[in-house]
């Protein structure tokens, strides 16, 4: 009786059991830094920063480094990138700038890739004229289009996801578009791309949109201006696989001679170490400032629910704090974590 009943149900989830004698085949990382997977098929990945950090250019050296020809050698600002070699669909979808300025951006990115004129495969779209509904439904049926005609889809950008929805702050279409877009990374197994402004505490992505794409990326970068040395650094907010604290520091800078930004090497390992510190402490002081003290337990649940990693992820960030003398914990067993007097 209950075979018949749900007959249906069981057919949709007969084709979602995992199958113990054919594993799924482990897709090849997409973009990686220094060895680590940032960005691969069937993920979110998300590029983040403070307006004028140079989130554009970063996003120019990924895209020439995708559709440069099989054997090129070219400067990807410090990202490894696989390129299409398979001719898949790459789409560029751009809602913040006029057409004129994406003109000029992509004519940067073939020019760093070598190109005169780009690939047939290489799409790339001025969606600021349309409205925000039209937005995500030309970007959902394009992408279900071009998959076909090329046989698949190597990578989507979209720059400025907040765009396709009424604002940050709502929740219920933040869900949506995260969900859809996370959906669609999955059926047609590729790393889809997006851009997002940073809020002011550095740590999270804006409203509940960034929250929502905190959960589902698979990795998240930080494009940061250092306003002294007037050069650009890459950090990762969160990888799928380790820790973010355990990716180096890249930079890239403006090059007068060459015309564009080139990649400038790794932060010094005192960087990085300092880095780490300021975003433990900032991180530590979020959580603290609506409670004095926290058992092991209630630290490592405050930890996901502010960075929104996994339990094992935030049993690390407690063992950093520690070894750093961010926090304490008190006498006992039973000591809860505090806080510790930061002269910074």
């Amino acid at each position: 009786m209950l075979d018949k009943i749900y007959e249906e149900t069981m057919a949709i989830l007969k084709s979602c059991e995992i199958d113990f004698n054919n594993p799924p085949i482990k897709p090849e990382p997409l973009i990686t830094i220094n060895e680590v997977t940032i960005g691969s098929p069937g993920n979110l990945l998300c590029i983040t920063g403070s307006e004028g950090s140079g989130k554009t250019n970063y996003l120019g050296g990924l895209i020439s480094g995708v559709i440069r020809k099989d054997g090129d050698v070219i400067d990807t600002l410090g990202t490894e990138i696989k390129n299409n070699r398979t001719g898949n669909a790459v789409l560029v979808y751009d809602t913040e700038q006029s057409e004129d300025q994406l003109f000029k951006n992509l004519t940067f990115i073939l020019k760093r890739a070598n190109l005169d004129f780009p690939p047939t495969w290489f799409k790339a779209y001025c969606l600021v004229g349309m409205s925000r509904k039209e937005r995500m439904q030309v970007i959902f049926q394009s992408m279900d289009r071009f998959y076909y005609e090329y046989s698949g889809i190597h990578m989507v950008v979209i720059d400025g996801i907040a765009d396709l929805i009424a604002g940050v702050n709502d929740e219920t279409q933040s869900v949506e578009l995260v969900e859809e877009l996370f959906r669609l990374a999955g059926i047609y197994k590729t790393c889809i791309v997006s851009v997002l402004h940073l809020s002011p505490s550095g740590m999270k992505l804006r409203g509940h949109l960034g929250s929502e794409i905190q959960r589902k990326a698979a990795g998240i970068l930080s494009i940061e201006k250092e306003d002294n040395t007037n050069t650009s650094v890459v950090k990762a907010l969160k990888v799928r696989d380790g820790s973010p604290l355990d990716v180096p520091l890249i930079q890239f800078g403006w090059n007068k001679e060459l015309n564009r930004h080139v990649f400038l090497g790794e932060k010094s390992k005192a960087d990085s170490e300092a880095r780490k510190m300021e975003d433990l402490a900032s991180t530590a002081r979020d959580i603290f400032s609506s409670k004095q003290s926290y058992s092991y337990q209630d630290l490592i649940k405050a930890i996901m629910d502010l960075l929104y990693v996994k339990e094992r992820m935030a049993k690390n960030y407690i063992k950093y704090m520690k070894d750093l003398n961010i926090i304490e914990k008190g006498a006992g067993t039973h000591g809860e974590f505090t806080l510790v007097q930061l002269p910074f």
